[in-house]
């Protein structure tokens, strides 16, 4: 043998085969696949309106829904007056509290016992 040479070149059909056989072994539950590569489409921007309608559905302040989604309160105020739009994550953030509010309440409590929206996260 060559020096340098790769001592095993691996075919087409063992390569094919290999695959086949984790397909098997993943549908009869003896293997976990794992995804590489996913592809997402673009998430709709949330204008001024939108991002006040979530926090609203919320019943928070402008303070507590920053808490929640922590950012910063001068964030939150300029989304809301359409100075600044949100940051990717931010954005991701926003439709899953807009989706599944409850997620975002996790660990919150109200700060007083009272009516008041300010909400204490548990750190």
């Amino acid at each position: 043998m060559k020096k340098g040479s790769n001592p095993k070149k691996v075919s087409a059909f063992d390569k094919l085969r290999a695959g086949l056989e984790d397909a098997i072994a993943y549908q009869r539950g003896g293997r976990t696949l794992t995804a590489r590569e996913v592809e997402l489409r673009p998430l709709p921007k949330l204008g001024a309106r939108d991002v006040a309608r979530v926090r609203a559905h919320l019943r928070v302040s402008q303070v507590a829904f920053a808490r929640l989604l922590n950012v910063s309160p001068r964030s939150v105020q300029a989304w809301e007056s359409s100075a600044r739009t949100p940051s990717d994550a931010a954005l991701k953030l926003l439709h899953v509290a807009r989706r599944h509010p409850e997620v975002l309440l996790e660990g919150a409590r109200p700060a007083r016992p009272t009516n008041s929206t300010a909400v204490r996260v548990a750190r």
